[in-house]
């Protein structure tokens, strides 16, 4: 007989998909097979299609600490506030929210800024 595998908390999921990156180990990410990432860039759909993306990219997507700054967690939902810093000079503030099922992460939807502000959008 199979022991049952403990129900880990929202907080723990997500704690572990922040060590998991940490640790370079984004094969192991607690993700659902129906996984979706939404960003700036777009949306992935599909766990396998999101790994093969980091996989091609890692440059862009390991080598990164995480500095949390701001948590809420629900049954199976959270949304976490970080800066990811990856050297002495890359960073990025970063706004994400998770929604889970089954104990993974079923999709994730991140907001964070890209790219220069245009003149006409600047404060005056």
């Amino acid at each position: 007989m199979i022991p049952n595998k403990p129900i880990m908390t929202t907080e723990e999921i997500i704690r572990t998909w922040f060590e998991k990156w940490e640790k370079g180990k984004f094969r192991e990410l607690p993700l659902s097979k129906e996984f979706s990432h939404t960003s700036p860039f777009g949306t992935i759909e599909g766990k396998n299609a999101y790994l093969e993306l980091v996989e091609h990219n890692q440059d862009k997507f390991l080598g990164y600490e995480f500095q949390i700054e701001d948590e809420i967690y629900e049954e199976n939902r959270a949304c976490v506030r970080y800066i990811a810093r990856q050297g002495k000079d890359f960073k990025l503030e970063v706004s994400e929210w998770y929604y889970l099922e089954n104990g993974n992460i079923q999709k994730i939807i991140a907001h964070y800024h890209i790219g220069e502000i245009r003149q006409e959008r600047m404060l005056q």
